[in-house]
C-alpha cells in the first residue's frame, strides 16, 4: 500500500513540475504537520513559521532541514526518519546569514526553489498551490481525524456536565481547554458566551460574565496538525420558544449547506444555497452578520464560502459549517464521502435536530436542557 507521505509527495511533485520548480521548502507549521503525517516544527506557536523545513524535490526526494539545535529532537520525536533525510547546519551560521535552509535546498535540488509561505527574498511563496494538496485526506488522516473528533466531543461533553450556572465564561473556557489537553488536544479557538453575550457577538471571547441560564461553547480542536470544530448550546431549565425556533432555523440552513457539499460544488454555489436557506426560514439578513464556515483540515478553515469563491469541494475533505442566527449557532465537522456527508463530531448524549432536504435526513446539534 502506498504510504500517506508518498501520496503527498507525489501531489507536490506534480505541482513542482507544473511550475517548473526544482523544489519547495515547507516551513509553515500547518504544512509541516501535513507532510510529516502529524509532526510539529513549532516552538513559538504564535508564529506561522516553524523551526525547521521539509524540502520536497521535483524528483520526489524528501529532506528535513534544521539547525543543530532542533535536528535530533525532530528526528527522534516528530518525523518518521525512514521517510526523510535529515540535514543540519549550525545555528550561528543561520543567524549570521552565512547558511540558510534556502542555500542548502539549492545545493540539494537546484536553483529554482519556492517556499510555502514567505521566507526568503527572491523566492516565490506558493501556499495557494500547496493548499489544494491538503484537501483530500488520506486513509491515515481520516483515522486520525475520527479519533480527534471523538475525543473533542468527549471533552466538550465533560466540560458541559462538569460545569454549572454561577461560574464565569472564562472558568468554563479553562475547563474546556483542560479537558481537551488531557487528551493531547490543543484549542487554537475557544469561545464561550453566557446569556445576553450570545446574541451580541459572533466571536465571544470568554470574559468574567457569569452564566445564569443559556451557554454557548465553541472549540476548534487540534491534534497532529488537524483541526476540527464544534459548537454546543446548553440551557438551565426549559428552552424558550424563541431560542428553539432560531436554533431549528439555523439547523435547517446547516442541513442545506450539508446537502450542497459534494464533489465538484463551488464555494460560491454553496453560498447561494445558504442565502436561499436563510430566506426560506425567515432570517434573510443573518447571512450578512457572519460567515458560514467552509473547508477544514490543517487550518481552522482552509477556505470560507462566499459570493466570489471558486474553491471546489473534494470527496474525502473536511468541512465545518457554522450557520448562526442572532442568539444561537450550530456547528459540526463533517467528511465528504462517496455516499454523502458523514458527521464526525456527534456528541453522545447531546440532543440533535433532524432536517430533511430532498428526502435525505441531516442532523445538527440541538440544545441540551439541564
Amino acid at each position: 500500500m502506498t504510504s500517506e507521505i508518498e501520496i503527498k509527495t507525489s501531489r507536490i511533485a506534480e505541482i513542482l513540475e507544473q511550475n517548473q520548480l526544482d523544489g519547495v521548502l515547507l516551513n509553515g507549521q500547518h504544512n509541516f504537520a501535513w507532510i510529516t503525517g502529524g509532526g510539529s516544527n513549532g516552538i513559538d506557536l504564535s508564529r506561522e513559521n516553524g523551526v525547521a523545513s521539509v524540502l520536497l524535490t521535483s524528483k520526489g526526494e524528501r529532506y528535513l532541514i534544521a539547525n543543530n539545535i532542533e535536528r535530533r529532537r525532530l528526528v527522534d520525536e516528530e518525523i518518521n526518519a525512514e521517510h526523510f533525510t535529515a540535514v543540519d547546519f549550525s545555528w550561528q551560521n543561520e543567524k549570521s546569514g552565512k547558511q540558510t535552509a534556502l542555500s542548502i535546498a539549492r545545493d540539494l535540488a537546484g536553483v529554482q526553489i519556492a517556499t510555502d509561505i514567505p521566507m526568503f527574498s527572491g523566492t516565490e511563496a506558493i501556499e495557494s498551490k500547496i493548499a489544494p494538496c491538503r484537501h483530500r485526506l488520506t486513509a491515515e488522516e481520516i483515522d486520525r481525524t475520527l479519533g480527534l473528533c471523538s475525543d473533542a466531543s468527549t471533552a466538550m461533553m465533560n466540560t458541559i456536565t462538569g460545569s454549572e450556572a454561577g461560574v464565569s465564561e472564562a472558568a468554563i473556557a479553562n475547563r474546556l481547554r483542560s479537558e481537551l489537553g488531557a487528551l493531547g488536544i490543543s484549542s487554537p479557538v475557544t469561545l464561550v458566551a453566557a446569556d445576553e453575550r450570545i446574541g451580541l457577538y459572533r466571536h465571544p471571547v470568554p470574559t468574567d460574565n457569569i452564566w445564569q441560564r443559556v451557554l454557548l461553547l465553541v472549540t476548534c480542536a487540534k491534534r497532529h496538525g488537524i483541526v476540527v470544530s464544534l459548537s454546543r448550546i446548553v440551557c438551565i431549565g426549559e428552552v424558550s420558544d424563541d431560542l428553539l425556533k432560531k436554533t431549528e432555523a439555523a439547523a435547517s440552513v446547516n442541513a442545506h449547506l450539508l446537502n450542497a457539499t459534494h464533489e465538484g460544488a463551488t464555494g460560491r454555489s454553496i453560498y447561494q444555497v445558504a442565502k436561499n436557506a436563510y430566506e426560506n426560514v425567515g432570517y434573510a439578513d443573518e447571512i450578512n452578520l457572519h460567515h458560514q464556515g467552509g473547508a477544514a483540515g490543517y487550518r481552522t478553515r482552509e477556505w470560507v464560502t462566499h459570493p466570489e469563491s471558486n474553491d471546489v469541494v473534494n470527496t474525502g475533505q473536511l468541512f465545518a459549517w457554522n450557520p448562526s442566527i442572532t442568539g444561537t449557532k450550530v456547528e459540526e465537522t463533517v467528511l465528504t464521502t462517496n455516499d454523502g456527508i458523514e458527521t464526525l463530531t456527534t456528541t453522545e448524549g447531546f440532543p440533535t435536530i433532524e432536517t430533511i432536504v430532498h428526502g435525505r435526513s441531516y442532523f445538527s446539534p440541538g440544545i441540551l436542557s439541564i
